[in-house]
């Protein structure tokens, strides 16, 4: 079963969450050198899965935080 993506990550500035892959915020592999694109909760605050309507899809704020370079993304969605 394929975990599900970070609510609430300890450090959401730390990682990209642009793809599946969370790369480090300087070591991104599709970046391109471009900005890291933020984890949801950076823009909308803590009520962002309500807003954007994925709370089905996320872990529960007090899971473990995942890691960089761990999980899977939203996609299929």
């Amino acid at each position: 079963m394929a975990k599900r993506f970070p609510a609430a990550p300890a450090h959401p500035e730390r990682n990209c969450w642009g793809c599946e892959h969370y790369c480090a915020a300087q070591d991104m592999r599709c970046g391109n050198g471009s900005d890291r694109t933020q984890h949801p909760i950076e823009v909308l605050g803590a009520e962002w899965m309500k807003q954007a309507g994925y709370e089905d899809l996320c872990e529960p704020a007090g899971a473990a935080p995942v890691a960089g370079g761990a999980g899977v993304g939203l996609e299929g969605r």
